[in-house]
């Protein structure tokens, strides 16, 4: 005999309450697993094996959760019901937040306490979905259809809730206050179950009272996050942090010595020192603009805290300046922020700023470079002022859709310390550098150290090459960094861009560090140092120069 359908899409009201639960449940649990993922990437780099293992790890225990609650009697399981939901709205919650000290105060410890908050949420979630299923059998009218409905309110919910967490939390939310938001909205669904079932709760009481203080924690960290992640953060850092940004793309933290060093970074990683950025910035313009045969076209590529925009700037015969970074908080803190515009000497003060979605423009979408804008350097070779334009935009996204060539095209992203990078340091990338390349003209790429990542340092290179540009190496001493290496490269052949640097005898604009004995000095390299084996490139589909790089480092600070 063929089983009776409920007498309505939801069956009876007490069903619809704990399809609402499972529907938040599922929702939260997928946002925890992604904001434990994306803290252990942003904390110890190498993004998707942090991805793969927090998630993985989570999927496990969830299958064991379920597989233990067939040990759980019957006998007061609601009580049992509301008990796991205030642990993982408290665990779940608190966990970013407890991590971020873990890593600060013993990272030595830091894998074990992140493994164990993971287990405990992946757990928790494996009894609940059972639980919600076996208190839903008095209210359904089959297995067949309690079973389906239950598992389809928490894949709809893990659907909701990974939107949620792309499009909603990071825009508004740091990964700590997104723990604490998933953690409360957990705590809120419990307080209204308590009150629903209050009749079929043994402890409604201590059960109400333990989520209402639970709430209160939430509330009391949400409300000092700021100040809990500076203090967290600060243990992390050698000088005091000035400023502490999380966006979308990256977290931006700057710190202030004592003596007033200025030190930016992004992910945890440095990017600039004010103590010798110039040396490094001088390197990543300068060389590049004395060999193009003309420079009144000059693309930025990252560089959004604009300081080689900065070094651009000071040539006369410059008509337009494009920087183009993907994350507009760190070029709106480069435009507006007193630390960043005393460094880069207001060099966007005035720019002209297109802000376009990462996800990007449409397919076949150009991006305009000739809307009107308001200038702001000296004077060019015909009395006017340089044009600065900022797109916020993916670089490979803008050089798809982009129009133009230029006659400078200047990469200053950060290492390819992950897949996600490495793109950007693939043939394909360098492929679209060569569309929008003058036939004259000169693109630089700053390349990680060639003492420390001298594989994923030649990688490139060889990568360039294949990609039909003809590149030279440069190297210079950066205190912050050690070594440093940058790849120059253009139409012209290899030996040209040599002879032409060799023969530049003076510097057409001021510099701080570079002079033309650093240029011809940075030509050249210890014995052996460019030779390898190794002849791989790096493409899109294989992020060969980041295998290269991460086995680099690995293997210099082990």
């Amino acid at each position: 005999m063929s089983e009776e359908k409920p007498k309505s899409f939801w069956g009876r009201p007490e069903s619809l309450v704990l399809y609402i639960s499972m529907f938040v449940m599922g929702s939260c649990g997928i946002a925890y697993e992604y904001t434990f993922s994306k803290t252990a990437a942003d904390l110890l780099g190498n993004s998707p094996k942090q991805w793969a293992i927090v998630i993985g790890l989570m999927m496990l225990f969830m299958g064991i959760g379920a597989d233990l609650q067939k040990h759980f009697s019957d006998d007061a399981l609601f009580d049992k019901f509301v008990f796991f939901e205030i642990l993982l709205g408290l665990v779940g919650g608190t966990g970013t937040l407890i991590l971020l000290y873990v890593f600060g105060l013993s990272p030595g410890h830091y894998v074990l306490v992140q493994y164990l908050i993971v287990v405990s949420v992946g757990l928790l979630i494996g009894l609940e979905i059972p639980i919600i299923t076996r208190l839903n059998e008095v209210y359904s009218d089959s297995l067949r259809f309690n079973l389906g409905a239950v598992l389809k309110m928490d894949y709809l919910g893990s659907f909701a809730g990974s939107l949620f967490w792309i499009f909603v939390l990071p825009v508004f939310f740091s990964m700590v206050q997104t723990g604490l938001v998933l953690g409360v909205l957990n705590l809120l669904v419990v307080v209204a179950t308590i009150f629903y079932f209050r009749r079929l709760i043994r402890r409604v009481r201590l059960l109400l009272t333990v989520t209402i203080m639970g709430l209160a924690l939430l509330g009391g960290l949400l409300y000092r996050c700021h100040d809990l992640t500076s203090h967290a953060e600060q243990f992390l850092f050698r000088h005091s942090i000035v400023l502490s940004r999380t966006t979308q793309f990256q977290h931006i933290v700057v710190t202030e010595s004592p003596a007033g060093r200025i030190d930016c970074f992004i992910n945890g990683a440095q990017q600039f020192s004010s103590a010798d950025e110039h040396i490094y910035h001088d390197w990543m313009v300068h060389p590049a603009m004395h060999l193009a045969g003309q420079r009144k076209r000059v693309l930025v590529l990252g560089g959004g805290d604009g300081l080689a925009v900065r070094e651009v700037l000071k040539y006369t015969e410059l008509e337009q300046v494009v920087l183009c970074d993907i994350d507009p908080e760190m070029t709106r803190l480069a435009a507006e922020n007193p630390i960043f515009r005393r460094i880069n000497e207001g060099s966007l003060r005035n720019a002209k700023v297109e802000t376009v979605a990462a996800g990007g423009v449409t397919e076949g979408e150009a991006v305009s470079l000739e809307m009107p804008s308001q200038r702001r350097s000296g004077p060019t070779s015909h009395g006017e002022l340089a044009e600065i334009k900022i797109i916020n935009l993916d670089a490979m996204q803008f050089l798809v859709n982009a129009t133009g060539r230029f006659d400078v095209i200047i990469a200053d992203f950060p290492d390819p310390n992950s897949r996600e990078l490495a793109k950007l340091y693939s043939r394909e990338f360098y492929q679209l550098v060569g569309e929008h390349l003058s036939a004259d003209g000169i693109f630089i790429q700053q390349s990680t150290s060639p003492s420390f990542a001298r594989e994923a340092f030649l990688c490139i290179g060889r990568t360039l090459e294949a990609a039909g540009l003809r590149a030279v190496p440069v190297h210079d001493h950066v205190p912050s960094f050690g070594d440093w290496g940058w790849w120059i490269a253009g139409n012209i052949s290899a030996d040209q861009i040599r002879k032409r640097l060799g023969e530049i005898d003076q510097l057409s604009v001021p510099t701080r560090y570079l002079s033309p004995e650093m240029l011809r000095k940075g030509l050249i390299f210890g014995k052996d140092r460019l030779v390898t084996k190794e002849t791989g490139i790096s493409q899109v589909t294989n992020d060969r120069v980041y295998q290269y790089y991460d086995a680099g480092w690995q293997e210099n600070f082990k």
